[in-house]
């Protein structure tokens, strides 16, 4: 995985998104129409929402249902594969909310000293 030709890079690079991170617990509870997600999902474009939905049935983590009503009702779900993922990302997202004061002290840290050295090296 670590050499770039590696093609597990490119299952890194989806799971990692956050996007997909989120969708992937939006429909851990259940099938969910595109609006339900877009509602479910905060912050969410309608382009990113089709964008990633495209990419995560691409690669066999979502599916896709369109019901042949008008106008037409459009589901989206986990597939087995995509279940898979459930834990694993449910576990990033804990540890996000657990540890965000955290992150968040770090931050302010590292912006403060790199303002006081910024102010330093220009007198």
């Amino acid at each position: 995985m670590y050499s770039a030709p590696c093609p597990s890079r490119a299952a890194l690079d989806r799971i990692a998104d956050k996007w997909t991170a989120l969708i992937v617990g939006a429909l851990s509870g259940g099938t969910l129409r595109f609006s339900e997600l877009r509602a479910e999902v905060g912050g969410i474009s309608d382009k990113m929402l089709t964008q990633t939905l495209r990419s995560m049935e691409r690669d066999g983590l979502v599916a896709r249902r369109v019901h042949p009503t008008v106008p037409p009702k459009v589901e989206y779900r986990l597939t087995d594969l995509g279940r898979t993922l459930e834990e694993p990302l449910a576990a990033v997202r804990d540890w996000a909310e657990r540890h965000i004061n955290e992150v968040e002290r770090a931050r302010l840290e590292f912006d403060s000293a790199a303002t006081h050295l910024q102010v330093r090296t220009s007198q």
